[in-house]
C-alpha cells in the first residue's frame, strides 16, 4: 500500500515538473503580450501569427485555470490575476534575455566597484532589491550605494550612475525615465483626533506642517477633481532633510506632511496614517536614471536600470491598487 502511495506522489510530481517545462514558453509570450498591452504587437516582436499567440494564451490560461486577460476595443487588459503573474514572470523573461546576451558575448563578467547615488526613499523596495538582484546576477561586482537627494554630479563623485527626481541640469549624461511620483497629505489617526480632519487646503493654516527642503516655499499643488494647478503658500511647524524623516514625525503624531504615495502606502493599510485631502496632490516628480556612458552601456547597467523600473513600477501598481 505504501509502495503504491509512493508511485503516485513520485508521478504527481513527474507530471509537475513536466508541465512547468511546457508552460515556460508560454509565460514568456504572456510577458510580451501583457507589456505591449497588444497581441499583435506581440506578434511582431516574436515573429509569430496572432493567431498563434492568442492560441498559447488560451493554453496557459486552461493550464492554470485563471482569466488573464481581456479583449477590448482599444486593446488588452490585465485582470488582477494576470497582473500578479506579470509581476512574477516578467523578471523570468528579463533574466532568459540576459543570460542569452551574456553567453553571445565575448566580454568579461564585470567586476569591481559599482557606485550609484540614489535619493533617500528609493533604497527600500526598489533599490535594494534591484541591486541585490544584480549582485546575483553579476557575483563579482562589489556595489556601494550613496543616500543623497541632491543632484550628485558622476564624474566628479565617481558614481556609475544615479537615480534624480525633479529638473535635470543641463549635462552631457544620458537620462533614462524611470517614472513619475506624487505627493499627498496624510497625517496619524492620533494627530487627527487631536486636530481634527482639514477638509479644504485653507484649513492647512490651522495645523502643524512638517516641511522637507523643496516645501519651504510656497507648495505647488493640483486640484485633481477640477484638473487645475494652484500654489498655496504654508508655514511650517517642523522641517527636516529627507521624506523619511518626515514619514517617522508624521507617524509620532507630530504633525502633516505631505509625501510620495508609494512611500506613504504601506502605513495607510496598516491604519498608521490617513490620507488627507484626497482630492489634492502635490508635485509629480519625474525620476530619471543617469549614466555617463555614450555608446553601448556595459550589461550591469543596463541590468540595474531594468531591475530599478521593475520594482519602480511594481510600487507604484500596488499603490493605485489600494
Amino acid at each position: 500500500m505504501n509502495n503504491k502511495v509512493e508511485m503516485q506522489k513520485h508521478a504527481h510530481r513527474s507530471i509537475k515538473s513536466m508541465n512547468t517545462i511546457k508552460l515556460a514558453p508560454l509565460l514568456l509570450i504572456f510577458v510580451e503580450v501583457a507589456k505591449m498591452r497588444s497581441f499583435t504587437q506581440a506578434a511582431k516582436k516574436l515573429g509569430l501569427s496572432k493567431s498563434a499567440i492568442s492560441q498559447q494564451i488560451k493554453r496557459l490560461e486552461a493550464a492554470t485555470d485563471q482569466q488573464l486577460l481581456v479583449r477590448n476595443t482599444r486593446g488588452v487588459v490585465l485582470t488582477s490575476v494576470g497582473e500578479k503573474l506579470l509581476a512574477k514572470s516578467e523578471l523570468l523573461s528579463e533574466q532568459l534575455s540576459m543570460t542569452l546576451t551574456e553567453l553571445d558575448s565575448e566580454k568579461e563578467q564585470p567586476s569591481g566597484s559599482f557606485r550609484v547615488s540614489v535619493p533617500p526613499f528609493f533604497e527600500k523596495n526598489i533599490v535594494v532589491p534591484a541591486m541585490a538582484q544584480l549582485c546575483t546576477e553579476f557575483p563579482l561586482i562589489s556595489p556601494e550605494i550613496l543616500v543623497n537627494g541632491r543632484w550628485q554630479d558622476l564624474i566628479e563623485h565617481n558614481l556609475d550612475a544615479a537615480i534624480f527626481g525633479g529638473d535635470l541640469k543641463d549635462s552631457n549624461y544620458r537620462a533614462l525615465s524611470i517614472g513619475k511620483v506624487s505627493e499627498r497629505f496624510c497625517a496619524s489617526p492620533r494627530y487627527i483626533k487631536q486636530h481634527g480632519t482639514p477638509n479644504q487646503v485653507s484649513d492647512l493654516t490651522q495645523h502643524k506642517f512638517i516641511a522637507t527642503p523643496w516645501q519651504h516655499d510656497k507648495l505647488q499643488l493640483m486640484d485633481i477633481k477640477q484638473n487645475t494647478a494652484f500654489s498655496f503658500e504654508l508655514n511650517h511647524f517642523a522641517k527636516t532633510n529627507t521624506p523619511n524623516t518626515a514619514l517617522e514625525m508624521v507617524l509620532n503624531d507630530m504633525g502633516i506632511a505631505i509625501l510620495p504615495e508609494f512611500l506613504m502606502q504601506p502605513h495607510l493599510l496598516g491604519q498608521k496614517l490617513e490620507l488627507l485631502l484626497p482630492e489634492t496632490r502635490g508635485r509629480a516628480w519625474h525620476f530619471y536614471f543617469l549614466h555617463q556612458f555614450m555608446a553601448e552601456k556595459p550589461a550591469h547597467v543596463t541590468r540595474f536600470y531594468q531591475l530599478i523600473c521593475h520594482y519602480f513600477q511594481q510600487k507604484m501598481l500596488l499603490s493605485n491598487s489600494n
